[in-house]
């Protein structure tokens, strides 16, 4: 059995094939997918730690929350941890 981020022959010979799924957004999908796990491990690591850094109010929370998403997308955008390669890689654009 393949690993955990496998994909299946069928799927990925059909996004092979598929002239409108181009290699530059299966890369563009694949770090936008990146960030979004990065920010949710962020809101993780600090959601039963009471208040955020950027206070307990309302305006805080959104706050912390607009600059995960924006430190996720950055990271995510500059290599991340691996995984959006790995991702584009196995649907067949190395």
């Amino acid at each position: 059995m393949g690993g955990l981020l496998a994909v299946p022959a069928a799927t990925a010979a059909a996004t092979n094939s598929d002239p409108a799924v181009k290699p530059k957004n299966i890369a563009d999908a694949a770090r936008q997918f990146e960030a979004i796990l990065i920010q949710q491990m962020l809101k993780s690591a600090h959601a039963g730690g009471g208040a955020s850094w950027a206070g307990e109010d309302e305006a805080g929370s959104a706050l912390a929350d607009m600059a995960e998403q924006q430190f996720a997308q950055m990271l995510a955008n500059g290599g991340g941890m691996g995984l959006a390669k790995l991702v584009t890689k196995g649907l067949g654009d190395s």
